[in-house]
């Protein structure tokens, strides 16, 4: 069989009508051939897997695929054990409410001037013992927010003390308008 010339008169030098080689044979490696390897049986296989199946054969499609009547349905093929419930992640706990409450509590006394960092601070007291007793989640919250209660807590004091002690030293430290005046 030969193909047409391509149009416009010209003329490819690589294409040809024949291939330069015959296609290689599956069956051989490097000129051997292939060996078979055997497989394991399958036990549900009919006698010869190759056999020509005619599809308009009366029969049952499902035949196979039926439970006898009063076994109970199984899922999933026989000899495996039931998945465990635990498999993968493990749950993770309930997080305790007053721990969020403690730690949020305290990160919002930094723009507050401290007003509810002491809040936050003694929440999280109360809820490292409510996760003590119930098991919940939350220690590392309530934790934080005891500790960064506390610390802006003191730094609020700090604070106030140095105003204080501003406030009093002007006062002693400055003039009088009336007792010492000079002419």
């Amino acid at each position: 069989m030969t193909n047409p010339p391509p149009p416009g008169g010209w003329s490819d030098p690589t294409w040809s009508a024949q291939p330069s080689s015959p296609a290689p044979d599956p069956t051989l490696v490097a000129g051997q051939p292939v060996p078979t390897q055997p497989g394991p049986a399958n036990p549900y296989a009919p006698g010869d897997p190759y056999a020509p199946v005619d599809p308009y054969t009366p029969g049952d499609p499902y035949a196979g695929a039926k439970m006898p009547p009063g076994q109970p349905v199984a899922y999933g093929p026989p000899g495996y054990p039931p998945q465990h419930p635990g498999y993968g992640y493990p749950a993770q706990p309930k997080t305790n409410g007053l721990a969020i409450a403690s730690l949020v509590l305290a990160l919002v006394g930094v723009t507050t001037c401290g007003i509810t960092a002491p809040i936050g601070a003694i929440l999280g007291h109360v809820a490292q013992k409510q996760i003590r007793v119930s098991g919940e989640g939350g220690e590392g919250m309530a934790k934080a927010g005891i500790i960064v209660g506390w610390i802006i807590t003191a730094l609020m004091v700090l604070g106030i003390a140095f105003y204080v002690a501003a406030i009093i030293f002007a006062v002693t430290t400055g003039n009088s308008s009336g007792s010492s005046s000079s002419y």
